[in-house]
């Protein structure tokens, strides 16, 4: 258990090693990201849903202060860190605080074939959206979440991945549901091709 970990909700899944622009403008994130810098603490972003909050986040490093406003608002870039699991929300302070217990990894890795078809996919989901990423600073141990991370996935898969508690569970993961969205995202694709090549000026 650590001291009270203060809590930013957000519509996002923040995975660890994954960074996180945020522009921070409500008095309270002020306060709480304020006392971030001043204490060198992280805090931990938490996905907001219907029901309240995740039951697992991630905590986030504040990385670099890209700007500071005269109003006090803030654009920073945040870097993912540890998964916690939400113990206790605390409402005392103007933002939310949690007790939290942090999530370790269960031991195994994955194989090289499962981890070479992950990264396959993901290339392949990028080049249907048309871009590119560099895969040399990837931690191997968290292959999962910097595939995952880098691209615009489904915030429900995305919460269950983060949920899970080995490598190879996450990659096996990753790989089904890419298999899964990839046909459906070419079709889209050849189809909007298709129509914008009709011979009709839009």
């Amino acid at each position: 258990m650590e001291a009270l970990l203060p809590l930013f909700p957000l519509e996002v899944v923040l995975f660890p090693g994954t960074p996180l622009p945020l522009h921070i403008f409500e008095p309270r994130y002020k306060e709480m990201i304020g006392e971030c810098l001043a204490q060198h603490r992280h805090f931990g972003v938490v996905r907001a849903v219907e029901q309240g909050l995740a039951e697992v986040g991630c905590t986030a490093e504040i990385v670099t202060v890209v700007k500071e406003y005269s109003d006090g608002r803030l654009d920073l870039v945040a870097e993912g860190r540890k998964r916690f699991e939400l113990v206790r929300v605390n409402q005392e302070r103007s933002f939310l605080q949690a007790e939290v217990l942090l999530i370790d990894d269960e031991p195994g890795a994955p194989s090289k074939e499962e981890s070479s078809r992950a990264v396959q996919l993901h290339s392949e989901l990028l080049a249907i959206a048309g871009a590119k990423q560099d895969l040399s600073a990837a931690d191997p141990s968290l292959l999962s979440f910097y595939l995952a991370g880098s691209v615009p996935l489904d915030l429900d898969f995305k919460q269950r991945l983060l949920s899970l508690r080995s490598e190879p569970e996450r990659l096996s993961s990753f790989i089904s549901y890419l298999e899964t969205i990839i046909p459906n995202l070419r079709r889209a694709a050849s189809a909007r091709e298709k129509a914008g090549g009709n011979g009709h000026v839009h």
